[in-house]
């Protein structure tokens, strides 16, 4: 029997492109099930979104500074100058069908969109699974963050309302706090003096064109790296450092993977329909006279402009020059703290002296330090988070703003010391528990009295799949201290 023609054009690519042995290679590659995998898609169908919202927001979005007389179908703002940008974002909002929505669906995915990388990186954190040979993937996804932070600032500030254009001045007042290059920086970026005529033209072509193909790019080989190494998995029966233990792609998680695109693309389509988010109309066109009072950025920059806000306005002069350190700091800081994050998995290689492969996952617990670190990051972009809406808690809790600032200000050097040190215990004193279940048992709360009349509690033994969970992991190099109130009975035996 011939060929059908679906057949003939299979083999026709398969004899060109290798799409067969392709095929039967990665289509059956085996995916681990569990549910913190899917923080990675969350991050990927939001991108995707984004995308598909942000193509039909250009179709009526004009990105010019050019000042126009609005005369929509806002009345309260009909008679106002404004720019092109603006009132094509109040034409969308109110005068193009399904404008609204998919306006606040593209805001609340670039949320979740920044959510979900963090998230998705703070658990890679937490249980390992940076190190070799995954390092480099780390820093992709590391570099997908950062570029996230930006894209999402270039892409608030392009309605060019007031809120925005507050948050506009005070990226271009840091610009030109740094040393030398600080005007040259700001001459770049905003085309001239603030607030110029070319702001909102540049920030579109970076946010439409530039930072989403370098990150269209980096996702891409994030994926393809993810597929080449395989998938990480937790300890656990049958599972190895030259196995994985899960369901196929094709079509188990196919069908899970389709599934699942849906249902975040459906909780985002929710979100935007019944909450509202950056409402430009309320807050006016952007004018240098005028400042937004209780201004806010994104979450994710909250923590940049507590720092800001926290830091007293020291200035130094050297050689003539004024050096403007309450602004030149904190933007010193900010990439700091992100970059320490991107480098940790090379920190912790070279002190731990680690060099080997690893495929199966940490429990967390099993390394106190690495988690204990994770824990203070995280308080301390809290408390700056805090900070950056110092003006809101004060109001909100009828408190004295210096109060507030000063509270920040010891917070930001106690808390992570404090959470590093209570993390740490917490995660010896787990150790502990975890010892004394494979040692004895799981306890029944059953009470039994023995010949010679003690009172004992019956334990139960774990089964064999549990053991292996509680004790598959390697002993960690970070816990042997050879004198000191941290030594655990397993280091003493």
């Amino acid at each position: 029997m011939s060929a059908g023609r679906g057949e003939r054009l299979a083999d026709w690519f398969d004899g060109r492109l290798g799409t067969h042995t392709l095929g039967r290679k990665y289509l059956r590659k085996v995916f681990p099930d569990h549910w913190s995998f899917l923080l990675g898609e969350i991050c990927l169908y939001s991108f995707v979104v984004l995308v598909l919202t942000g193509v039909y927001l250009t179709l009526f979005f004009h990105p010019s500074m050019n000042e126009v007389t609005y005369q929509g179908s806002y009345t309260p703002l009909n008679g106002v100058r404004m720019s092109e940008a603006y009132a094509s974002t109040l034409d969308i909002s109110f005068d193009v069908r399904g404008g609204l929505l998919i306006r606040q669906l593209h805001h609340w995915a670039a949320l979740v969109f920044v959510a979900g990388m963090l998230t998705h990186m703070m658990r890679h954190f937490f249980t390992g699974s940076f190190r070799k040979p995954r390092e480099v993937n780390w820093l992709f996804g590391w570099l997908l963050l950062f570029l996230g932070l930006f894209e999402g600032l270039f892409g608030y500030s392009l309605p060019d309302d007031l809120l925005s254009g507050t948050g506009l001045r005070f990226v271009h007042g840091a610009l030109l706090s740094v040393p030398i290059v600080g005007t040259y920086l700001a001459m770049f970026l905003f085309g001239g003096e603030f607030p110029g005529d070319d702001i909102v033209a540049r920030f579109y072509s970076l946010h439409v064109l530039l930072i989403p193909g370098v990150m269209a790019a980096l996702i891409v080989v994030h994926v393809l790296l993810v597929v080449y190494h395989k998938h990480t998995q937790f300890a656990g029966p049958g599972r190895t450092e030259r196995n994985v233990v899960g369901a196929p792609f094709m079509p188990v998680y196919l069908a899970k993977a389709g599934g699942f695109f849906f249902l975040v693309s459906g909780v985002l389509a929710l979100m935007a329909a019944v909450a509202t988010i950056n409402p430009v109309w309320s807050y006016g066109p952007y004018r240098a006279d005028q400042v937004s009072t209780g201004a806010q950025p994104d979450w994710y920059l909250g923590f940049a402009e507590g720092l800001v806000r926290i830091m007293p306005g020291w200035e130094i002069t050297l050689w003539g020059h004024t050096l403007v350190l309450g602004v030149f700091i904190p933007i010193v800081v900010f990439p700091l703290l992100l970059l320490f994050i991107g480098v940790y998995p090379f920190l912790e290689a070279r002190f731990a002296g680690d060099g080997h492969e690893h495929h199966l996952l940490d429990r967390p617990r099993n390394r106190p330090v690495r988690t204990a670190i994770g824990a203070a990051w995280i308080s301390l972009y809290l408390v700056l988070l805090a900070g950056g809406g110092n003006d809101i808690v004060a109001t909100r809790f009828h408190l004295s703003i210096n109060t507030v600032t000063w509270a920040v200000r010891i917070a930001m050097f106690v808390v992570p010391a404090v959470v590093f040190v209570v993390t740490r215990r917490i995660c010896l004193g787990l150790q502990l528990r975890d010892r004394e279940l494979v040692l004895h048992g799981r306890a029944t709360g059953v009470i039994k009295r023995l010949p010679h009349g003690e009172y004992v509690e019956v334990h139960e033994p774990l089964d064999q799949a549990r053991l292996h969970t509680l004790t598959a992991h390697e002993r960690p190099g970070e816990l042997v201290l050879r004198n000191g109130p941290d030594r655990t009975p397993e280091q003493s035996g």
